[in-house]
């Protein structure tokens, strides 16, 4: 099944939430400085996401096949233990402000471009979950990415860049030597149908973490994925 290839995403910035996420208020001599580098955000900007759905061939201890591509966790596997489709994504601010920011030489403006970057990919990222639950109605999914958790390592982008082919390149995402992705701000993983909820932040003890969607469960790993009875 060919992967869905979402290059049109509108990208608007709401003043008001710029302004909170960079910690300005309207009285802040900087306020205006910032708006001004998200409206010619706005211009250049063209964040994209690419998606399929796959077919899981095997299940083993550790270990999921995804129509010929393995992937090493057990987390995962236990995550996929009712599941026989799955949808392995990959989401970016884009090219076009990647390679914006890069020009910015001021460092506080730099800052904010980050930030700017981040809403991009919030906006594919919002894009990619609408058309998949427009396509292929699959009800509610959790996630897992690489990297996120130690029992599934950063290693397995190569093989999820893989299951997605093309269209990632398609996109403008790429690997580095250090298997970070290239746009900085973009997301990957495999999204899954589950009846209970799952985040990796329930299993990381990490104490300040920005991103954290769920809170830490210290006996989760024990209950759920250790294989032990």
């Amino acid at each position: 099944m060919e992967s869905v290839v979402l290059e049109r995403i509108p990208f608007r910035i709401d003043p008001e939430d710029l302004g909170k996420r960079l910690h300005l208020k309207g009285a802040s001599p900087h306020l205006r400085e910032a708006l001004s580098l998200g409206e010619e955000a706005q211009r250049i900007g063209k964040p994209k996401a690419t998606y399929r759905a796959a077919f899981i061939d095997e299940k083993g201890d550790d270990l999921v096949v995804i129509e010929g591509t393995g992937f090493r966790s057990r987390i995962l596997r236990v995550n996929l233990d009712q599941a026989q489709r799955v949808f392995p994504y990959v989401a970016t601010c884009g090219t076009e402000l990647e390679e914006w920011a890069h020009e910015i030489r001021d460092t506080l403006c730099r800052f904010w471009a980050e930030t700017i970057k981040e809403m991009a990919l919030r906006c594919a990222h919002a894009a990619l979950e609408k058309d998949l639950q427009d396509r292929y109605r699959p009800g509610n999914l959790s996630r897992m990415s690489p990297g996120s958790l130690a029992d599934w390592p950063l290693q397995e982008q190569r093989p999820l860049f893989g299951l997605l082919g093309e269209a990632v390149e398609r996109i403008g995402v790429h690997l580095n030597e250090s298997l970070l992705m290239i746009p900085t701000k973009s997301i990957s993983g495999i999204r899954f149908p589950t009846e209970e909820s799952f985040e990796s932040c329930q299993l990381c003890p990490r104490e300040i973490c920005p991103n954290r969607r769920a809170p830490y469960d210290s006996t989760l790993f024990e209950r759920k994925f250790s294989g032990r009875v």
